[in-house]
């Protein structure tokens, strides 16, 4: 039994990782494992429902939203080779330790509108070296490429921690006596799929490739693809992320016409940097539908992007028919 804090000692010997960014990763394993309790006990402990707050995002807040955040922030700050911490639910970013090394970004609470609901959700982080100099916004705006670790914790009928430091992936479950244990080293995703994820309600706001895409998936084995597709959609992009890294599949959630000064909905740095590195270490593929996801440049700690993410012959197929 590989317990996470031997596996970290072999990660450090094995590939040269500096303890301090070990320490790093094992404060957020730490955090989640709090963060797992709360969302176990759900209403027994009253965590449950609005906190009557929102973000910076202009979404109202849940309790666990804010529980979640407070928790992984405490974590990092008590970690002194964290210089800086970006959240999500933050509107700008919280400095910690100026002889820092590390900043570290993450999503709290992905999926928040499926707790009350008791389905799938999950925290996702990103770990990146810090820029020499005065800690600032731009120290934070680096390409996805440049993370030295991400992952993620879902939290659901087992709670599970996913982690790469780009040398492959490796899963853990978290058992009865709160460690979480080596349960899958280098997981792949498959090349090939028949299954997709996507919300069609929002069809008739999609750009042309997208509803071109979508329509030959649906079309099956007498359409343009030759095969038969099952959707599937549970609102919570770690959890159909997870569903990929098992066994395959592609996530879209594309630019729309509904809000033009947006190019998607979710967070490059928070959301779709971390859980591309982690798919694209497990030998998947990601992109903004034109862009590989990991070389895009960040404008903004808060900035939106369009998502494809999966197995590399969906992804590579939606960005031919953007061109």
């Amino acid at each position: 039994m590989t317990t996470f804090h031997d596996y970290l000692q072999q990660q450090r010997e094995q590939h040269h990782l500096c303890p301090q960014l070990t320490a790093t990763v094992q404060s957020i394993a730490d955090a989640c494992i709090r963060i797992s309790e709360k969302v176990r006990l759900g209403a027994l402990s009253g965590v449950l429902g609005e906190a009557g707050s929102g973000n910076i995002q202009g979404e109202d807040q849940k309790k666990l939203d804010v529980i979640a955040n407070n928790l992984l922030i405490e974590a990092l700050r008590r970690q002194s080779a964290v210089a800086g911490i970006a959240s999500e639910e933050e509107d700008s970013f919280v400095a910690t330790d100026e002889n820092g090394r590390y900043l570290v970004l993450f999503d709290p609470l992905d999926g928040s509108s499926n707790i009350d609901v008791n389905i799938s959700i999950g925290t996702i982080f990103s770990v990146l070296e810090k820029p020499s100099g005065s800690l600032n916004t731009e120290s934070f705006l680096q390409k996805g490429s440049r993370q030295l670790a991400a992952g993620y914790v879902l939290y659901g009928p087992q709670t599970l921690l996913v982690i790469t430091f780009k040398h492959g992936v490796d899963v853990f479950t978290l058992n009865q006596n709160g460690e979480f244990v080596l349960t899958q080293a280098s997981p792949k995703v498959p090349g090939q799929t028949k299954e997709f994820a996507i919300n069609m309600s929002n069809q008739r706001h999609w750009e042309a490739p997208v509803r071109q895409y979508v329509a030959e998936l649906l079309a099956g084995e007498t359409g343009v693809r030759g095969k038969n597709y099952n959707m599937r959609w549970v609102a919570s992009m770690v959890a159909e992320v997870h569903r990929i890294l098992m066994r395959g599949g592609v996530f879209l959630y594309p630019k729309d016409a509904r809000d033009p000064s947006k190019p998607g909905k979710l967070r490059l740095m928070y959301e779709a940097n971390p859980l591309s590195l982690v798919l694209q270490q497990a030998g998947g593929a990601s992109c903004n539908a034109v862009e590989d996801m990991l070389s895009i440049e960040p404008a903004g700690l808060h900035q939106r992007v369009a998502v494809v993410l999966g197995s590399k012959e969906e992804v590579e197929y939606v960005r031919r028919l953007h061109g």
